[in-house]
């Protein structure tokens, strides 16, 4: 059943229906349980809108065993709910439960809210799975030449759209998929657990995403976006299970998210060597805040590989890193061209590192043979400050392109305490310019010393963004079980 939200106080509806039952002799149904609290639901979440109509998964015929397959019902839900778009917009409950189930659409002006004992369960039957283009910014799949399977929660060309709860549970039952991956034996791409595409204001918060079978949260071409509050868990040795990966997008805070990975943490791209340059749509303006990650084999933070379109304006600042390979890595080659610029880390904690700073401009994945050589990525104000680092094996490998050096390189008051087996020599540098500042242990000769006086010197910019003006709504509803 529909319920009409209402943003007044309910203690008004419970006046009424007093009167009511009053005047009519105790009448039964509906209105006597008015004042049942026990049939109540209270609901209650930030949100970037509210919405006046809500419905639960139930009223469409989902069943939440854990074994019956609800892509049909959760499919009707929302393509039901989309005729109160241009009527203060709905929500779809999942309470309580395992829900089974394929891929779905969503649609604008939208809210997906999982409570906090609800659990999705990706299906593992492939034919859930419907097969879409390849990204054109990409132009091929990432894990096979052709297209890729479509995303468990996509979108494309929406607008307001929301996926949150009281920490419910995104399981995408990932490891058929590594199994795949692993003997080769997949014909497109994996899916993804979220994909929202050509899409603008979206808000994905406050749930737990576990087993992805490859990235968990990829919002592309899109902007005016929030991820918040969102713990990602999958085995550290699971195959390209990347947390959050924005990807052409402008406009974007990430922050207050806890990610333990087979892959980068946040991976932020835009476009793989000439699918990207010729899409030409880069990431920008984005925030990334109080981050905590765990990830051995991978980074906190990557900027790259798939770069081509551009990467600017990246401000992330309060990371925490635990038992991961590097702390912020640039992932970039020949053949990729864009360029990465204008990026700015404040305070950094990390422990049990391999790389504190981690700059490769040999990446050699290519998309096909037809790749440019004369396409030279520009790497250009990189900017680390207030760093402490323990257990580092290696404080920075600093690698850029002969011919084509990573400039304006600012690292300043940064101490790194080394591993009992720590590499010889702590700095390798080629091919790159900069500056540091009360940095330890000593820098390479590459990044000349300016004296402790300006350990402050590296910039991070004190202007907002527009995401971070957004003003979050506090959203109550009271829900008939």
């Amino acid at each position: 059943m529909f319920l009409q939200m209402e943003k007044t106080s309910w203690l008004l509806v419970v006046v009424v229906g007093v009167v009511l039952i009053s005047l009519l002799g105790g009448a039964e149904g509906r209105k006597s349980r008015i004042l049942d609290e026990s049939s109540y639901y209270d609901l209650e979440y930030s949100a970037i809108s509210c919405r006046a109509h809500s419905a639960s998964i139930t009223d469409f015929g989902g069943v939440g065993d854990g074994k019956t397959l609800n892509t049909k019902a959760f499919q009707e839900a929302v393509n039901q709910l989309s005729q109160y778009a241009s009527d203060g917009g709905s929500q779809l409950i999942v309470p309580a439960g395992q829900w089974l189930t394929g891929s779905f659409n969503l649609t604008s002006h939208f809210t997906l809210f999982l409570h906090k004992d609800a659990v999705l369960l990706a299906s593992q039957d492939i034919n859930e799975w419907a097969v879409i283009d390849p990204l054109p910014s990409y132009g091929h799949g990432r894990d096979a030449a052709g297209g890729r399977y479509i995303s468990l929660l996509y979108g494309t060309n929406l607008t307001d759209i929301i996926i949150t709860g009281e920490n419910g549970t995104i399981d995408g039952q990932g490891e058929i998929w590594w199994q795949k991956f692993h003997s080769k034996k997949l014909k497109y791409t994996r899916p993804y657990l979220i994909e929202i595409m050509h899409s603008d204001n979206i808000q994905i918060s406050d749930l737990t995403l576990v087993n992805s079978p490859s990235w968990n949260i990829h919002p592309v071409y899109s902007s005016n976006i929030i991820v918040q509050g969102i713990t990602i868990l999958a085995p550290v040795k699971s195959p390209n299970t990347d947390g959050i990966n924005p990807d052409s997008c402008t406009n974007m805070k990430i922050e207050d998210n806890y990610i333990v990975s087979g892959d980068d943490c946040v991976a932020v791209k835009s476009g793989w060597d000439e699918y990207g340059i010729n899409y030409g749509m880069p990431t920008s303006q984005l925030i990334i805040r109080r981050l905590t990650c765990i990830s051995p084999y991978s980074a906190a933070i990557a900027l790259g590989s798939e770069m081509s379109g551009g990467i600017q304006d990246v401000r992330a600042e309060d990371i925490t890193a635990i038992n991961t390979e590097s702390g912020v890595r640039i992932k970039t080659g020949v053949g990729r061209g864009g360029f990465v610029k204008d990026v700015y880390v404040k305070g950094m904690t990390l422990h049990t590192m391999k790389w504190v700073f981690w700059m490769t401009g040999n990446y050699g994945q290519h998309a096909d043979t037809h790749w440019d050589p004369n396409a030279l990525p520009e790497i250009k104000g990189i900017n680390y400050r207030d760093v402490v680092a323990e257990n580092v094996s290696m404080a920075a490998r600093l690698e850029g392109i002969s011919g084509d050096p990573f400039t304006g390189i600012c690292i300043s008051n940064v101490t790194i305490s080394m591993a009992k087996k720590a590499k010889k020599y702590p700095w390798t540098c080629t091919d790159i310019e900069g500056i540091t500042s009360g940095v330890q242990p000593p820098p390479c000769q590459l990044l000349p010393d300016q004296g402790p006086e300006k350990t402050e010197m590296c910039s991070f910019p004190t202007e907002s963004f527009a995401i971070d003006n957004i003003e979050m709504q506090r959203c109550s509803y009271r829900l008939n079980y």
